[in-house]
């Protein structure tokens, strides 16, 4: 054996420097891999396709929405409507209020000379007109809601009495009541127009 012989490698035995090639594993498909990307239609995968609504459906919930709104608006004008004669009633209750106010002078007056009527004067002729006209006026006022306060003898309320004298009262001391009624008081429409000037007792 040459020299040359002893620094070949052996048969079957591969050298360090890795010259030697291994054959290249070809890729084996496994059964049942389906490729990463599915079916593309219209330029959407399948997956993705979104089902149209039912047309009546949508007709139904604008019905819906439209009939609550047109409740809601309804319910609003109602209240608007109700709110008006509210308003309306009370300022005509005001303007009349201020003129039966203007006229409680005339009742007064009317009041004082039917008191100082004597038997005499009440059988005359204008001692019954005057008698007729006072009693005809009050009948037209009370008929729209004016209430006269002149009651004697009825527990005292500083809502309506306006006590300017008092008297002491006998034996014990109960609750404070009304004695006499020195000017009458009145009422419209259940608001205090003027307060009953009165004497009280206890």
């Amino acid at each position: 054996m040459s020299l040359s012989d002893e620094h070949l490698p052996e048969e079957g035995v591969v050298g360090s420097t890795g010259s030697e090639h291994l054959p290249e594993e070809t890729p084996v498909a496994t059964e049942g891999t389906e490729e990463s990307d599915a079916p593309v239609a219209n330029g959407r995968h399948s997956t993705e396709l979104v089902e149209e609504a039912d047309p009546r459906e949508v007709l139904a919930r604008e019905r819906d929405e439209y009939l609550l709104a047109l409740q809601r608006t309804q319910a609003d004008f109602e209240n608007y409507r109700k709110r008006v004669v509210r308003l309306q009633e009370e300022q005509s209750a005001r303007a009349s209020g201020h003129l039966v106010e203007k006229l409680l002078p005339v009742l007064d007056a009317l009041d004082l000379a039917e008191a100082h009527l004597n038997e005499s004067l009440e059988t005359t002729e204008d001692g019954r007109a005057l008698r007729a006209s006072r009693a005809m006026l009050v009948d037209v006022l009370a008929k729209e809601g004016l209430e006269r306060v002149d009651q004697a003898d009825v527990p005292f309320d500083p809502t309506v009495h306006d006590a300017v004298a008092h008297s002491e009262a006998e034996g014990d001391v109960g609750e404070t009541v009304v004695e006499e009624v020195l000017r009458s008081g009145y009422r419209w429409k259940g608001q205090v127009l003027r307060a009953a000037m009165v004497r009280v007792r206890g």
